[in-house]
């Protein structure tokens, strides 16, 4: 299969990459410059020169290909309604390009979409919420529209996707912690992250690709919900700094953009998508990578 990617270059996309063409798939990767394309051919797959602002490329892209793995999204949170409302129209051009076939896309959201009832975990086939409350939530409205109009799209969800580099969100707190000398939780920080290993998730994106079932929604959890508290715990020692609680009336002026993700409980289940696809996570946990940090990359 000869399988267009979004975001080829980035964290989880490169694995990606790396994963379908040691499956034996081509891969035509979106490259918006001469370093990703030089990334791209390292890799073993073909550069497609574009950008997610230009929609005849990314039409392009996918009429090339037998099937789509969109992963790239502008995580500017300065700016988020307005990239969810990008992403809904880079999701529209790639399958109006893919209409009137079977081929196959996967349009990437998140599990929070599905966190709908508080206190239970997210479920593949829940009720999700709208894009007037989470603007990612753009996401799967257009690729629900799609799926209506007869594309076989399907989506896949991400929780926290780490290694000992990157950790998803974690590592926009990590960040502030270090900035401010100090590292925070919320009441008794046992609010709960989903989290997987990039190789675990990579290893998905494949199975999803190949087994192409239209309507579908994954979630690559591989550890259905991690306490905030004991994340903070393990940085608070690996960056040697003070660890505490702050009530809820100072989550906003400490945490800024963050704060509406650092107090919310957000577990997530996975037992429909292994199921149905026949995914086994075994990556190292996001705890066991926070303890190999890299502090200088911190």
């Amino acid at each position: 299969m000869r399988v267009f990617v979004t975001g080829a270059t980035g964290f989880i996309g490169s694995a990606v990459v790396k994963e379908l063409i040691s499956a034996g798939h081509q891969v035509l990767g979106l490259a918006r410059s001469d370093e990703s394309a030089a990334a791209l051919a390292t890799a073993g797959a073909e550069a497609h020169r574009g950008s997610l602002e230009d929609l005849d490329s990314l039409s392009r892209g996918a009429d090339r290909s037998d099937g789509v793995i969109h992963l790239a999204f502008n995580h500017d949170f300065s700016k988020f309604v307005a990239n969810g409302e990008d992403d809904r129209r880079v999701i529209t051009a790639i399958g109006s390009a893919l209409a009137g076939s079977n081929r196959p896309l996967i349009v990437t959201s998140g599990t929070g979409m599905a966190n709908t009832v508080p206190g239970q975990s997210a479920q593949e086939d829940g009720a999700v919420i709208g894009s007037d409350v989470i603007p990612r939530a753009a996401s799967e409205e257009a690729a629900a529209a799609l799926a209506a109009s007869g594309v076989n799209v399907s989506v896949m969800r991400l929780p926290q996707v780490h290694d000992t580099q990157k950790q998803g969100l974690v590592s926009y707190a990590i960040a502030m912690f270090r900035e401010k000398g100090v590292c925070a939780y919320v009441g008794d920080g046992g609010n709960r992250w989903p989290a997987a290993h990039v190789l675990d998730v990579a290893r998905l994106y494949r199975l999803a690709i190949e087994k192409a079932k239209p309507g579908a929604k994954y979630h690559a959890v591989a550890e259905e919900g991690v306490a905030f508290r004991d994340m903070v715990d393990v940085i608070g020692r690996r960056l040697d700094l003070p660890v505490k609680s702050i009530g809820t009336d100072e989550v906003d002026a400490h945490f800024g953009w963050l704060a509406s993700f650092v107090k919310h409980d957000a577990p997530a289940s996975s037992v429909q998508t292994r199921e149905q696809l026949g995914w086994n996570p075994a990556g190292p946990t996001l705890l066991a990578d926070l303890e190999r940090l890299s502090v200088s990359a911190a």
